[in-house]
């Protein structure tokens, strides 16, 4: 379905994206996986035909995004991170709106907009204005948006960004059901169980390469000992995070400020007592305290040295 072979991009003398490949099978959902700054996003407008890219190329459905971009267009629907529906329209008039930007017939724009809002779950809220609607259901407009136009490929930048517990569930159960209908999708998001719940196989993207390619349980795989042991402690310095770092069993520290929490990387979950006794010989009291065998999290921050809301 997706072919995305050996592509880069650069903006003045920056190269964003360096030589990213990867394939999509059709009927697959794809987790595309990568911290702020990665090249994830570049990546996905190159695909969806907003940046061009400088070299290498992109097949969609057997198109090129370079020599043919309208036909391979047509074969994707685009669920942005941010919502792009009009707030003084109603949900009806927005989806019959962007049903005819992707060139369907007034009539067959209505009839797909009654058949989406059906399976996005609004069909009571058609005639209500987006302005009214909370932000879970804005975005399950947006989503429906992306099908009036019964694409073969969904891009989903984010879609459960700033919403409620029930909507999120909404929205990973209508992915669930479009792929098992025969949709492939793209899916990125910072949520890293959304990913691992929905996707069948994920690329993680980092300084513009593709670091690591697979399912879940061959990137897990690459983590044969490894740990990843959370503390959440009263109060940390920078001369115990060092100490930390120092021990021969720790690979990785991330530490968030918010929360006063510190990921590690262990290269076996017998070192997990090597660290509590450090942080305790310092006079830090440990609040809380998870262990977590290998996972994709885990092998994240190990290959990324960030966490993916970083």
């Amino acid at each position: 379905m997706l072919v995305v072979d050996h592509i880069t991009k650069s903006f003045g003398k920056k190269e964003v994206v360096k030589g990213v490949s990867f394939s999509i099978e059709k009927g697959e959902t794809f987790g595309l996986l990568g911290p702020n700054g990665a090249g994830k996003s570049t990546t996905i407008s190159m695909i969806c035909g907003l940046f061009p890219y400088d070299s290498g190329d992109i097949r969609v459905g057997g198109k090129s995004v370079k020599e043919y971009p309208m036909e391979a267009k047509q074969k994707i629907g685009v669920v942005p991170q941010d919502i792009a529906l009009y707030p003084t329209l109603s949900a009806k008039e927005n989806l019959i709106f962007w049903g005819k930007m992707y060139g369907l017939s007034g009539a067959t724009a209505k009839k797909r907009a009654d058949e989406v809002l059906t399976y996005v779950g609004l069909e009571d809220r058609a005639k209500d204005k987006i302005e009214t609607f909370s932000g879970g259901m804005k975005r399950r407009i947006n989503i429906g948006v992306a099908l009036m136009h019964e694409p073969e490929l969904l891009i989903m930048d984010e879609p459960t960004v700033g919403i409620d517990p029930q909507s999120r569930n909404h929205i990973l159960e209508t992915v669930k059901r479009l792929n098992e209908k025969g949709m492939t999708v793209i899916y990125t998001s910072h949520y890293m169980e959304e990913v691992e719940y929905l996707c069948e196989r994920i690329a993680i993207v980092d300084h513009g390469k593709v670091i690591a390619l697979g399912t879940k349980s061959e990137l897990c795989n690459r983590l044969t000992d490894g740990f990843m042991v959370r503390l959440q402690v009263n109060r940390y310095n920078q001369e115990l995070l060092q100490k930390l770092q120092a021990l021969p069993v720790v690979e990785r520290i991330v530490v968030d400020e918010d929360s006063n929490t510190i990921d590690i990387a262990l290269i076996n979950g017998d070192a997990v007592g090597m660290v509590v006794s450090e942080v305790v010989g310092n006079r830090v009291q440990i609040v809380k305290l998870e262990v977590q065998e290998p996972n994709l999290e885990a092998l994240f921050l190990q290959l990324t040295g960030r966490s993916l809301r970083d």
